[in-house]
């Protein structure tokens, strides 16, 4: 295998599973609305635009020499018309030439939108249509204009006509996957037809589809096959096929269990023949700039269950330069993490330079993040990680630490695999890669953490202090907040930076609590405040808070809020305010558990008189509000 270069844009990393990427069926109305621009013409008629073109040019020029020669332009005329007539007559004599012009006038008004055909009307059109497509439809499909013909014929049909299309169209069905024209009409097929017509396309297509993945048209239609239509057990059939021709054309239901690791069991030489028919067909995709495909990226996914030994190294050299384009759907992601497991120092090196223009998109799609979180468990030189990745980071940090699945790998950097961020599958997974990088990943785990932590602490810190109001308003990135803050693992290096943060959250939730855009009326505020002023998080087997000492948080941070916020319980206004609001009612409650333990000091006791004394207002808001009846509750 050789090394090929990146040939794709890095929008292919987007995708919204759930992605995602454009498919190819989605692009068939687009298709339409662009050709609908156009006279529906096949290629006689292009011929006859381009004839009547070079006519009206000689026959100007002979004009303009014999200076308005009457005779020269009747002649002209009835060149012009001669052409015409025998242009028609062409069109006529072909094989079905006269159920086909009988056919586009009437779909020329079936078309019509605007205003929409009334529906008695366009049952009526299909059914003549469907008269004269009916035994001439093979000659129809190919054609860019018939083909549209028949598309609009699918897309207006009942599930039985469309039955009736699909089979009569079987023998067709490879031309139609490999034509510009006609590959539109077999996604229409796939998207309005029923699962035996589905079953019945990909059937027809078994044994070809190594040759639609390396083919420049085909390799979409087998991708929206693959991806959009195809049952599980039909994308078992067609990733079978890569292995090689035996289980192309003797695939039945006794193979359906059969896995590629129980294959390559069976002899050796059977391993070496599927691992030779992959690689092959994974290099000739790659060549052809199809890197992007989920479809190919099962195929990668099938391939690196079994390679070994040099398999390996040539794989990665294959592919280094092109994961970006891999890690925006789940096979893809699992290829590119076992990719940068497996790599050495200078594929790494590689990997992560193509990888770096595409950071932020990595980081937010679904599949990309885990490849991210790979780099930072297993790449040994956190120096090039710290580079490549923090200015890219640098001024959307704070959309990268909100994010439901960006914000992972830097949770992971603070906590660890916190299984309260990590499900079991997905540290069963990440154990699996680790296994994985054992050879090629020589520094301890936790001392690779702290590294990068180390690196990037300032930069967690940089954007609470500058964008505080954005991180703190979404939910995902308040609790990030209350992570970043609570983690004691640097504490020399982030006690001064720690200090100025709980400053700055102080500063976020001050001001008219009444008004809609206040902090506390964000869902998470409420608990971050509460977890700071009750100085740990929340137990839930014990039932009790895990105190964490000597970070400025618990009591040290309750005799600042109080004082900025309450004037230590003179501002009885202030008070009022945050008693009235159920979520201010239950961060004062956070602050009357933390100023009980140390009632003997004289600001904890001069708060707890004040709320005492609005015990009467506290009561008129219980009625209707949680927060103010516990906070009754806990001041008796």
């Amino acid at each position: 295998m050789t090394t090929i270069g990146v040939k794709r844009s890095a929008e292919v990393i987007v995708e919204t599973a759930s992605s995602k990427k454009l498919k190819l069926s989605e692009k068939v109305e687009e298709e339409e609305d662009s050709l609908d621009e156009l006279d529906s013409k096949d290629e006689l008629d292009s011929k006859d635009e381009n004839s009547k073109e070079d006519e009206d040019e000689n026959l100007k020029e002979d004009t303009d020499k014999e200076d308005g020669v009457e005779t020269s332009k009747t002649s002209s005329k009835e060149a012009h018309e001669a052409q015409r007539k025998l242009l028609q007559d062409r069109k006529i004599k072909r094989k079905s030439g006269i159920e086909v012009e009988q056919i586009k006038k009437l779909w020329e008004k079936l078309r019509v939108r605007n205003p929409p055909v009334p529906k008695e009307v366009r049952k009526k059109l299909s059914d003549e249509t469907w008269k004269l497509c009916h035994g001439v439809i093979g000659d129809l499909v190919l054609k860019h204009d018939a083909s549209r013909v028949v598309q609009t014929l699918v897309k207006f049909s009942s599930k039985e006509r469309r039955d009736q299309i699909c089979k009569e169209l079987e023998p067709y069905y490879y031309p139609l996957a490999i034509s510009a024209y006609g590959k539109y009409l077999l996604v229409k097929l796939l998207h309005y037809g029923s699962k035996e017509s589905r079953t019945l396309i990909i059937n027809s297509l078994q044994g070809k589809f190594r040759k639609l993945l390396r083919h420049r048209e085909g390799a979409y239609v087998l991708e929206d096959l693959y991806v959009l239509y195809s049952t599980s057990k039909q994308q078992r059939q067609i990733l079978r096929e890569f292995w090689g021709s035996k289980y192309a054309v003797f695939s039945d239901d006794s193979m359906d269990d059969l896995t590629i690791q129980k294959a390559c069991a069976e002899s050796p030489e059977k391993r070496r023949i599927i691992t030779s028919n992959l690689a092959t067909a994974i290099q000739a995709a790659v060549e052809k700039g199809s890197t992007g495909f989920q479809m190919l990226h099962a195929v990668m996914k099938e391939y690196i269950k079994v390679f070994e030994g040099d398999e390996v190294r040539e794989f990665i050299d294959l592919v280094k330069d092109q994961v970006a384009e891999m890690v925006h759907t789940p096979e893809g992601s699992e290829v590119a993490c076992t990719v940068v497991a497996m790599a050495n120092a200078k594929e790494r090196k590689s990997i992560l330079r193509g990888l770096k223009p595409h950071a932020n998109l990595m980081a937010k799609n679904e599949y990309g993040y885990t490849v991210l979180q790979m780099i930072f468990m297993t790449v040994d030189d956190t120096r090039l990680v710290d580079k490549s990745f923090s200015s890219e980071y640098s001024e959307s940090f704070v959309e990268i630490l909100s994010d439901k699945y960006a914000r992972r790998p830097f949770l992971y950097l603070l906590n660890g695999l916190d299984k309260a961020y990590f499900s079991p599958k997905a540290l069963k997974e990440l154990e699996k890669y680790l296994k994985l990088s054992e050879e090629t990943s020589k520094k301890p785990q936790e001392k690779r953490r702290k590294e990068l932590l180390n690196c990037f602490m300032p930069l967690f810190y940089k954007t609470l202090s500058e964008h505080a109001y954005e991180l703190l308003s979404e939910n995902m990135g308040s609790q990030f907040v209350q992570e970043l803050i609570m983690n004691n693992e640097l504490p020399e290096e982030s006690a001064e930076l720690r200090e100025k943060a709980l400053g700055t959250i102080i500063d976020g939730v001050k001001g008219d609590i009444t008004k809609e855009s206040h902090l506390i009326h964000k869902k998470y505020t409420e608990r971050l405040l509460k977890s700071l002023l009750q100085g740990g998080k929340w137990n839930r087997e014990r039932k009790e808070v895990d105190q964490i000492a000597g970070i400025g948080i618990g009591y040290d941070f309750a005799k600042k809020f109080a004082s900025q916020l309450f004037d230590s319980g003179e501002d009885e206004e202030a008070l009022k305010m945050w008693i009235s609001d159920n979520g201010g009612a239950f961060v004062l409650v956070g602050l009357v558990d933390c100023f009980k333990l140390h009632e003997k000091d004289a600001d904890a006791s001069k708060l707890l008189d004040s709320l005492r004394n609005q015990k009467e207002f506290i009561e008129q808001h219980e009625e209707n509000s949680k927060g103010a009846h516990l906070l009754r509750t806990i001041l008796d």
